[in-house]
């Protein structure tokens, strides 16, 4: 009975995660493209968590590296190519100036793009984990199998873009409110 049990509640934790999904991605893409006032201190503490967060996750990529080959590489190359995202969100995003307050607008362009990384990688993770069981067959490792690099990449191109974003929200807010 407890078994049975404790398959039930699985499945419906696996079927509630599926069907929010869609809705909680659509809920940040609407929340992420939105007129927003800007603010040092927000700015401040966004590009500081991220900054943490950023070298906690290539510290993490670089310990991966000694059992999944090439997991530092890619997510090296992952916050690159975020930065590079994240520098050109700071051209898109229109900055409009009321009174004594700055504000700004998202690319939407950038952040469905963002949005569409983390969407296509949690569906080729569910993918790659469904056809991982194949990897025992072929005699390689299921946690190579199912794509770790490839994680670590699509999260580190999140981080990156975030971090030079919000490094560049305030350094544009302290210009202009100076």
């Amino acid at each position: 009975m407890p078994l049975l049990l404790a398959l039930v509640l699985i499945v419906a934790a696996f079927v509630f995660a599926v069907v929010m999904l869609p809705f909680t991605l659509l809920f940040r893409y609407r929340s992420g493209t939105r007129r927003r006032r800007a603010r040092v201190w927000v700015a401040t503490l966004n590009a500081a968590s991220l900054a943490i967060s950023a070298t906690i996750f290539l510290i993490s990529a670089a310990i991966t590296t000694r059992f999944i080959a090439y997991s530092f590489t890619l997510a090296t190359f992952g916050l690159a190519c975020g930065a590079i995202l994240g520098l050109l969100g700071l051209v898109l995003t229109r900055w409009e100036r009321d009174g004594q307050s700055l504000f700004y607008t998202p690319s939407r362009l950038l952040v469905l793009a963002v949005t569409l990384v983390v969407t296509l990688r949690i569906a080729y993770g569910f993918w790659r984990g469904w056809h991982t069981w194949r990897a025992a067959q072929e005699g390689t490792s299921w946690i190579a199998a199912i794509g770790i690099p490839g994680s670590l990449a699509a999260g580190a191109v999140v981080i990156g873009y975030y971090l030079v974003y919000w490094a560049g929200v305030r350094s544009r807010t302290l210009r202009v409110t100076r």
